[in-house]
């Protein structure tokens, strides 16, 4: 089943800790220096917080997280037909997390990441996927990025050429 992602940018990482925390009813899942996240099941939901996501504060974006490679596919197929520009990440490192992930804009603008989580990593490592999701949208450039340490060094994922992170 696949589980409705949330991000939210924030100046006061430990102050909005305590706030979700209360609103929440449970201590995060996720808790680092500069990100927490709480994996909800009732609602189902996946949201995080940070302080690097350098768009400011409030809502970072909105995304679909799938369980298995199977509900990714399922996802991708959906963004294929969806009419708009997207941007494949591919194999990545974000949020202390591997993923594959895809990337789309809806006719607003509002960003929207589509990801299944693999594994672990020991950095945040979030780049300019947002700058680069706005710029194809809008029919401009690209980006780069380099490679990031994970906790399973063998499972060094390929960098897509899109652009890291979230």
């Amino acid at each position: 089943m696949k589980r409705f992602h949330v991000h939210v940018a924030v100046d006061d990482l430990a102050q909005s800790v305590r706030f979700y925390s209360t609103l929440f009813a449970t201590e995060p899942t996720v808790l680092k220096p500069d990100y927490a996240k709480w994996m909800l099941e009732d609602p189902r939901v996946n949201f995080a917080i940070s302080t690097g996501a350098g768009h400011g504060t409030g809502i970072s974006h909105l995304g679909i997280q799938a369980e298995d490679e199977g509900e990714l596919a399922e996802v991708y197929d959906r963004l294929a037909r969806a009419e708009r520009p997207v941007v494949e990440e591919g194999a990545t490192i974000c949020c202390y997390a591997q993923s594959d992930k895809q990337w789309i804009a809806d006719p607003q603008g509002v960003a929207w990441e589509t990801f299944f989580t693999y594994g672990e990593a020991t950095v945040y490592n979030c780049s300019g996927v947002l700058n680069t999701l706005a710029e194809v949208s809008s029919g401009l450039a690209t980006c780069g990025c380099g490679p990031a340490e994970i906790a399973n060094p063998e499972q060094q994922p390929a960098m897509a050429s899109a652009c890291c992170a979230d």
